[in-house]
């Protein structure tokens, strides 16, 4: 018998940036378009300029951190890590990310799926000038697949797909 999942997130913040070291701008709402990426955002497929994409990943097309974790690295470590500080694109609020590898879920209406869990890099501490490196070891977000686009607004929930 299968167990159906109970949780239900929400989004939290939404952030892009056209380009790797320009700082993310925070939107209202993100335009997600199936297998390319976010549109405007530095790792969208085809017009990458982000720190990785020398290295193109198609399970890197939109990426997903969790508030709590930013509240836990404050709580254990005394950073202060901001929403737009993580470079990630939806900050989350309920939703167990490191659960989700190889899950599908929706994302306000569009489907996505985990493709793997983010890793941090010291390209973050260049950028932000503060020691987050290892406090984002195992809190570094999701990276995951857009299956089935769409707009993405502050508040649309999270849910199992």
């Amino acid at each position: 018998m299968a167990v159906t999942p109970t949780w239900l997130g929400t989004v939290a913040h939404l952030h892009i940036t056209a380009r790797a070291f320009l700082p993310m701008r925070a939107m209202e709402a993100i335009e997600l378009i199936a297998g390319e990426g976010i549109l405007g955002d530095r790792y969208r497929i085809g017009t990458e300029e982000g720190f990785y994409s020398a290295k193109p990943e198609p399970g890197r097309q939109v990426t997903l951190f969790e508030e709590e974790a930013l509240e836990a690295i404050r709580r254990d470590h005394g950073i202060e890590l901001l929403p737009e500080e993580h470079r990630r694109n939806v900050t989350t609020r309920g939703v167990p990310l490191t659960h989700l590898v190889g899950r599908r879920f929706r994302l306000g209406d569009c489907l996505l799926e985990a493709t793997r869990l983010s890793i941090p890099c010291r390209h973050i501490e260049e950028i932000l000038d503060k020691p987050v490196f290892d406090p984002m070891i195992n809190r570094s977000g999701l990276n995951c697949r857009i299956l089935e686009g769409g707009t993405v607004r502050l508040g649309d929930p999270i849910r199992p797909a």
